[in-house]
């Protein structure tokens, strides 16, 4: 019953910055993870990172002290700081809400845990 919108994507050089962003509606939960994920073409879905209903945050490694990961509660919207961006980083960028989280016996991030997912938003980085 939930729906998630994402927006933000666009077209930037390499070293610039972009910000998305995830609206969610349809239902509030006190217990949850959220995420965000990216695809680029040939490729397959990976996970970005995530942040649960305690305010507890985590990164691939690839992005680490590059992005950042928050919420807006009163908004329900969920964001992705991108800095230093990368071409690497070029890919479609999908958020997901896993709303078993942490009942289901997963970590916060299983691609495989997440209840719904938005339609995406293209982020493109040239050199």
């Amino acid at each position: 019953q939930l729906q998630l919108v994402e927006s933000g994507g666009g077209s930037v050089q390499a070293g610039g910055s972009l910000t998305l962003s995830c609206a969610s509606s349809g239902y509030t939960y006190s217990t949850y993870c959220m995420g965000w994920f990216r695809q680029a073409p040939g490729k397959e879905r990976d996970w970005v990172a995530a942040i649960d209903s305690d305010g507890v945050t985590s990164y691939v490694d690839s992005v680490k002290g590059r992005f950042t990961i928050s919420q807006d509660s009163a908004k329900n919207t969920l964001y992705l700081q991108m800095n230093s961006l990368k071409p690497e980083d070029t890919a479609m960028y999908y958020c997901a809400v896993d709303i078993n989280f942490p009942y289901g016996g997963s970590w916060c991030g299983n691609y495989y845990a997440m209840d719904y997912w938005g339609k995406g938003t293209l982020v493109t980085v040239s050199s």
